[in-house]
């Protein structure tokens, strides 16, 4: 899929990045590894320097789960990592994971080459044992939210920009919801990565969000 990239962006005290879920786990060697993960990190640094030099504001979004989260496949008799699954009400779903981000181990850890110091709040989401929550703004059932929109607002942002891991599940829907929810959305596609589960996905959600009003941008996107 062609992407078209903006150009000569300007950072200013409205905007927030979004760094999401750069965590161990997700990390290469980690239990729900994605691919190249850890090659995005270097340059996430540096736009997250740049928005600090810049007065904007940067949030990490925490995967948190309880050992006994639902969307483990490891919770549900002769279900395996990858499998189809979808709860009825949409809370889980649509595959089940290897268990990963449990709260309080080295695996939900933040990757130690993030550099932690620029961050200005941390959000941790997927705490409910019966709801997944791949978006930093709300649970996957849309009846909860984590708390991002009401700091969000408090901090009169009114751009943000998203990046992390992974492309196609967690920053996908914290770009779609955070277009729901009346921001301007800039998705930085080359400071993702994609797990492509089921297969295809990466290409999918792309065409979805360049379908939406998400914007896409690159780390040269910026002045």
């Amino acid at each position: 899929m062609q992407i078209e990239y903006e150009k000569n962006i300007k950072i200013n005290e409205r905007d927030a990045l979004i760094i999401v879920d750069m965590q161990n786990d997700f990390i290469p060697g980690g239990s729900l590894a994605v691919d190249e993960g850890d090659l995005i990190i270097e340059d996430i640094n540096k736009i997250a320097s740049k928005f600090k030099e810049n007065n904007g504001i940067i949030i990490l979004t925490q995967d948190w789960h309880p050992q006994n989260h639902l969307s483990f496949a490891s919770n549900h008799q002769g279900k395996n990592p990858g499998d189809n699954f979808m709860s009825e009400d949409g809370a889980i779903g649509p595959v089940l994971w290897p268990d990963h981000c449990v709260q309080g181990t080295k695996g939900a850890e933040f990757h130690n080459e993030l550099n932690l110091n620029l961050a200005d709040k941390i959000i941790q989401k997927g705490m409910n044992t019966n709801v997944d929550s791949y978006s930093g703004f709300q649970d996957n059932d849309k009846k909860s939210e984590t708390g991002l929109r009401k700091y969000l607002d408090s901090k009169k942002i009114k751009r943000i920009f998203v990046c992390g891991l992974a492309l196609d599940y967690c920053c996908y829907y914290t770009a779609m919801d955070g277009l729901d929810f009346g921001y301007k959305v800039f998705f930085m596609v080359n400071l993702t990565r994609g797990v492509d589960l089921p297969e295809g996905n990466v290409e999918n959600t792309l065409k979805n969000m360049k379908k939406s009003d998400i914007k896409f941008a690159k780390i040269e996107s910026f002045k």
